[in-house]
């Protein structure tokens, strides 16, 4: 390595991409189109980085196998960063496993962190928790000490274990501080926020409250019956039914919670669970049977009680009933969710983060766009999609894919 690619590559490590882009700018062997590519994704010119990224990697004889596989991990940080999460995990695996190979630990660990960060993008919590049990962090450098605690953070946010994810925090905010990135100073920043906006709205007997994350855990592990309308899930103690794929029967247990200690009317319910403007005797008899099968479902934490106008919930022991709202809703809600990152995602990424078909994803960002919610750079395959930050709130409940806590 000459000096000059040493001195790119310290400036580079340091934050300091002007120095670093300085020795290399006028330079084409291989060594230098990668730190141009790296100085390139610093200053968010992710596509000519990629581009540059990808001719270093050609350049490197069979005999720079490490070199490549550098080139790679670059490469893959790159799409992370333009939201590309079509490409196959392999490849970065291979990349890895041949840094460790031969001895280059830190750009090892760097290429699993980003496996991890990609499984937190997609909702793959377990995917992502068990990838960090796995890594060893013992003297790494502070900079990737940090990405690695504020991985685990935001896993521990997402599961709604806050306690453990101000801890993670508040190491990523020290070995950052080591570091002396200020991106990565800010990155910690933002995170930490999370922990004091609020996270969701209950209901109880009428009345709203915004609720923090510590406080929506709280919630949850206390004596209450919670129709979590962020997750779609009922919860009592260590009891929990998830109802994310019975939308019928949620629309009927959030009607009930909303309406505690009070009832609901045949009719409203008829209304909000079919969405219909008139119901006839099909429908009525069709409620009944839904009432049915959520009165089964409930068993363990209520009656679902008919009264002379309708229904109502009745939680066993005196218990309250309480539910838990996101800040905003609508079908669009974990898109925003997504989009309020700052980054810009393509259509293809959404639909894999929110498991929806690309086409879908389409039309609700079509939608949005109407109502000037979201905005579009780019054209074709190189569109991206771009939301103003949401500010006051955090998006963490209504991420795609989270955990339920326990």
């Amino acid at each position: 390595m000459d000096s000059l690619i040493a001195a790119a590559a310290r400036a580079l490590a340091a934050g300091d991409t002007l120095a670093g882009l300085t020795h290399v700018a006028l330079r084409e062997d291989p060594p230098a189109l990668a730190l141009r590519g790296i100085a390139m994704a610093q200053l968010g010119e992710h596509a000519r980085a990629r581009e540059l990224l990808r001719r270093a990697a050609r350049g490197f004889g069979p005999r720079e196998a490490l070199s490549r596989a550098r080139c790679v991990v670059a490469e893959a940080e790159v799409a992370l960063a333009m939201r590309d999460l079509r490409g196959s995990p392999r490849a970065l695996a291979a990349a890895a496993t041949t840094l460790e190979i031969r001895a280059d630990h830190a750009n090892a660990l760097q290429a699993r962190l980003i496996g991890v960060r990609r499984s937190l993008l997609l909702g793959r919590l377990v995917e992502a928790r068990t990838m960090l049990a796995s890594l060893d962090l013992r003297g790494v450098p502070p900079s990737l000490a940090a990405v690695a605690d504020m991985a685990l953070a935001e896993v521990a946010l997402r599961s709604l274990r806050t306690a453990e994810a101000r801890k993670a925090l508040d190491r990523a905010a020290a070995a950052a501080q080591a570091a002396r990135i200020p991106a990565l100073l800010a990155e910690v920043a933002e995170a930490r926020l999370a922990l004091t906006r609020p996270a969701a709205r209950r209901i109880d007997a009428g009345h709203e409250v915004l609720l923090r994350l510590d406080e929506v855990e709280g919630l949850l592990d206390s004596d209450v019956m919670v129709v979590d309308a962020c997750r779609r899930m009922l919860r009592l103690g260590d009891i929990s039914r998830p109802l994310l794929r019975r939308p019928i029967l949620f629309t009927l247990a959030r009607c009930l919670a909303q309406a505690w200690p009070g009832d609901v009317d045949r009719g409203e319910l008829i209304t909000r669970a079919f969405r219909i403007r008139r119901a006839d005797e099909s429908h009525r008899a069709r409620l009944r049977v839904e009432i049915g099968r959520l009165r089964a479902l409930v068993a363990p934490m209520a009656r679902i009680e008919a009264s002379e106008r309708g229904f109502a919930l009745r939680p066993l022991g005196d218990r309250r009933a309480v539910l838990l709202l996101p800040p905003f809703e609508g079908e669009q809600a974990s898109l925003l969710a997504l989009l309020a990152d700052g980054a810009p995602w393509s259509t293809s990424a959404l639909a894999l983060a929110t498991g929806a078909s690309q086409r879908t994803v389409q039309r609700a960002l079509g939608q949005m766009q109407a109502t000037r919610r979201v905005r579009s750079i780019g054209d074709g395959r190189a569109r991206r999609w771009l939301a103003p930050a949401l500010s006051g709130f955090t998006t963490i409940l209504l991420l795609p894919a989270s955990l339920p806590p326990g």
